[in-house]
């Protein structure tokens, strides 16, 4: 498979954050001119059936995903899994840990909104909640928007829910080691992504990669929806230095938030290798 692929590995469906089902993404990917797609749900796998038998529908050719949070370096890192199998015991029970604490962290997040004059906030931000395991500082800002406290979800997140600010709550994920094992065991590929979000110093930065690649990760996501052209050639480098295959995708959302939609990134630097090349076997 070419590095010129339309391949779209990261975006998120009702089961987590996203605003549209499993089977209208896979629709959505094919009529964009997708031609490997994956759904990738925060701590979530709950969909991937769902995806799968929507994708095989359409001969869309389909790997499984996540996106697991993790905490590196005081920083909430990201962590994609590809073409894992979707049913292993550890996976599935690391995965359900991590997504543990989030209904806490809400309550949290509702009581700090309330303290400045915004109540019922956790009410509210579970409307808009597929899974309530999976309630996120995003159901949240829609709420907010919702009710008219803010424009647009950026401003939510500019005003109440970024460090600092009253909705703020912290949250302990899972361990770069723990993320890279659970999907490495499951026969997947571990890929760090959407690098530039993090806002690490360059020693934290080495640090990750550093780690990453001890742990067993594979990849980085090199094109993605909030990274710049810049992004990507610097991210391409960095694929290069440490030996990394590179990884594409929209992180697409929702019809009415997200930038970029399904299929509609730049294609990959041909100097790299493919995420795809190491996943062949498991390309459904």
């Amino acid at each position: 498979m070419e590095p010129i692929l339309n391949a779209d590995l990261h975006c998120h469906s009702v089961v987590s954050d996203g605003t549209l089902t499993p089977e209208v993404l896979a629709a959505r990917a094919k009529a964009n001119g997708v031609q490997l797609w994956a759904l990738t749900d925060h701590d979530e796998i709950g969909g991937q059936a769902r995806a799968m038998a929507a994708a095989k529908a359409l001969e869309l050719p389909y790997l499984t995903g996540t996106e697991i949070s993790i905490t590196f370096a005081g920083h909430t890192v990201h962590i994609v899994g590809l073409g894992f199998d979707h049913t292993h015991p550890e996976l599935l029970q690391g995965l359900r840990s991590t997504r543990g604490g989030r209904q806490e962290r809400a309550q949290e997040m509702s009581a700090g909104l309330a303290q400045v004059g915004i109540h019922g906030a956790y009410e509210g931000a579970l409307q808009y909640v597929g899974n309530p395991e999976l309630i996120s500082r995003t159901h949240f800002a829609r709420h907010l928007v919702e009710t008219g406290v803010c424009k647009d979800t950026s401003e939510v997140f500019r005003k109440y829910l970024t460090e600092n600010k009253p909705g703020f709550v912290p949250h302990r994920w899972a361990s770069l080691q723990n993320a890279v094992q659970w999907i490495t065991q499951a026969g997947g590929v571990a890929v760090i992504a959407h690098p530039a979000r993090y806002g690490l110093s360059a020693n934290e930065e080495y640090a990750l990669f550093s780690e990453f690649k001890a742990h067993g990760g594979q990849a980085v996501e090199v094109v993605t929806g909030s990274h710049s052209s810049a992004d990507a050639v610097q991210y391409a480098g960095t694929a290069l230095e440490f030996g990394l295959a590179a990884s594409r995708g929209s992180d697409f959302h929702s019809p009415d938030e997200s930038h970029t939609d399904l299929g509609s990134l730049p294609f990959l630097p041909g100097q790299l290798t493919p995420v795809w090349e190491l996943l062949t076997d498991r390309i459904q």
